[in-house]
């Protein structure tokens, strides 16, 4: 019997599993896949144990993690519907469907956690939002569905209601960050550095940007205030962002994102 089992081998999956490997070793894991050949090289990389059926990653497994496209869950969730009970555990990564949504196609399965993780995990840094029923899990169990989230980051658990809210500020919010890097990169080569070099000094600027937030938790209005000296450079290009409506960008299109998750 594995401890965890995963099913879908994409790039959360595989993200997660690398953590989950360092964290708790490859003998503890099993995982499917779509393509023989994928999980037999994910494997062979890993260690840990390709089992081709969906099914029984689900029946050999005391927690499983579906990583799947949300499109693939209707096939998936009739695969493994008949496997899920007992004290077994499901986490969904999937956007979008409720866990009573999960309850249903399951036959009445409840011991569910819904989940919206990012990108980052792939290199420990992730972040993620996380909702279930405490009634519906030990103290034990809950610790352990907080070991898992926190293997590959940070996570925060929240009102299942406000899952679309995780995506929109943590889920793709990633993609945000990449496009502000690449600018201000674009900005280093107008000015004559390297683009290698403009890349790194701005992804690193964003590392350390945050995680002065993260550790100091002081307000970001505070820390931008700090860089800001009176009639200095940063200030004369914090009020040319804000003219060129910078925040505003940021929210129409945080809204954009929120309004595609609730089908608007």
């Amino acid at each position: 019997m594995a401890e965890i089992g995963l099913i879908g081998m994409g790039n959360m999956g595989s993200a997660v599993m690398k953590a989950l490997v360092e964290k708790k070793g490859a003998e503890k894991l099993l995982f499917s896949c779509r393509t023989k050949e994928h999980g037999e090289r994910v494997s062979g990389e890993t260690g840990v144990r390709f089992e081709p059926s969906n099914k029984l990653v689900a029946e050999k497994s005391d927690l499983v993690i579906l990583a799947v496209k949300p499109v693939i869950y209707p096939q998936v969730l009739s695969e493994i519907r008949d496997v899920m009970g007992g004290r077994k555990i499901l986490v969904s990564f999937a956007p979008g469907i409720s866990i009573a949504d999960l309850t249903e196609k399951l036959g009445g399965f409840d011991r569910i956690v819904r989940c919206m993780p990012n990108t980052p995990a792939k290199v420990g840094e992730g972040m993620t939002g996380v909702s279930y029923d405490e009634t519906k899990f030990t103290g034990e169990e809950q610790e352990r569905i907080g070991d898992i989230f926190r293997s590959f980051g940070r996570m925060v658990k929240v009102e299942e209601r406000l899952m679309d809210a995780v995506t929109t500020v943590s889920g793709s919010s990633p993609a945000f960050v990449f496009l502000f890097i690449n600018a201000l990169a674009d900005a280093g080569v107008r000015y004559g550095l390297r683009k290698s070099d403009a890349i790194e000094m701005a992804a690193q600027t964003v590392l350390g940007s945050a995680k002065l937030v993260l550790e100091t938790k002081e307000h970001p209005e505070v820390l931008k205030d700090q860089v800001c000296s009176p009639a200095g450079t940063t200030i004369e290009a914090v009020a040319a962002l804000e003219e060129a409506g910078f925040r505003s960008a940021v929210l129409r299109g945080a809204d954009a994102c929120y309004r595609k998750c609730i089908g608007k």
